[in-house]
C-alpha cells in the first residue's frame, strides 16, 4: 500500500528516500472495517482521510433518513469541513467497504511541512483540485435531472453502481430507492431498444 501512496504523491512532487521514511514513520496507514463510523455529527475532528483501497461516504441525517452527499474511492482525499472550520461536524463519515486509509491531522501536517516544505505545495495543489471538482460536481447536480445524474455516474464512476448499496446510491442521487429501480429499468429498456434499432439499420 505504501507504494500506491508514493506513486500518487509522485504525480505532484518528487520524494527522496528520507522523505519517504519520514512519512512511513507517522503511522499513517489504517485498515478500517466496513460499517465503521469515522466521524459523527456533533463531533470535532482534526483528521483528514485519503483512500488507498475501499470506499467511504459522507452523509447527514434529516428526519431520521440518511442523505448521502459524496462517495470517496481509491486515490481520493477527504478533509471534512469541520476540520477547517474547527466546529462540530454536521456530517457523518463511514466506510461502505473494508478500507485502507491514510489518516492525517493538522499537527502532523505542520510537522511534515516544516521539515519538507514541498509537502505544503502538494497539499495546496490537492486542495485546489478538490475544490474545483466539488464545484463542478455541485453545479452538475443542481442543474441535472435524476436520470442525467445517474447517467453521469455511469459515465464517470461506473464502479460505484456495483459497489454501493442501492439505498445509498438513491440517496446520493436525491431520489427514493424505488425510483432508482424504475430509472435503471427504463435506461436498460432504452439501451435494448436502441440496440435493436441499430441491428435493423445494419440489416437495411
Amino acid at each position: 500500500m505504501k507504494n500506491t501512496l508514493f506513486d500518487f504523491i509522485s504525480k505532484y512532487i518528487t520524494l527522496t528516500e528520507d522523505e519517504k521514511n519520514v512519512l512511513l514513520s507517522l503511522d499513517l496507514f489504517h485498515s478500517v472495517k466496513k460499517g465503521t463510523i469515522l466521524l459523527k455529527e456533533g463531533q470535532k475532528s482534526k483528521e483528514s482521510y485519503f483512500v488507498l483501497k475501499g470506499c467511504i461516504r459522507s452523509y447527514y441525517i434529516l428526519d431520521g433518513e440518511e442523505k448521502t452527499t459524496a462517495f470517496y474511492t481509491e486515490m481520493e482525499a477527504l478533509t471534512p469541513p469541520c476540520v477547517i472550520s474547527k466546529t462540530p461536524s454536521e456530517y457523518y463519515i463511514s466506510c461502505v467497504e473494508d478500507s485502507i486509509l491514510t489518516v492525517s491531522n493538522a499537527d502532523m501536517e505542520v510537522e511534515v511541512n516544516s521539515k519538507f516544505p514541498k509537502f505544503e505545495i502538494m497539499c495546496r495543489m490537492l486542495s485546489e483540485e478538490l475544490l474545483a471538482k466539488q464545484r463542478i460536481d455541485f453545479d452538475e447536480f443542481k442543474t441535472s435531472s435524476p436520470e442525467q445524474r445517474y447517467l453521469n455516474l455511469l459515465h464517470k464512476r461506473p464502479d460505484l453502481i456495483q459497489r454501493v448499496p442501492q439505498h445509498q446510491l438513491a440517496s446520493y442521487l436525491g431520489i427514493k430507492p424505488q425510483s432508482l429501480s424504475r430509472l435503471r429499468a427504463r435506461i436498460t429498456e432504452k439501451d435494448k431498444s436502441s440496440g435493436a434499432f441499430l441491428n435493423l439499420s445494419e440489416r437495411g
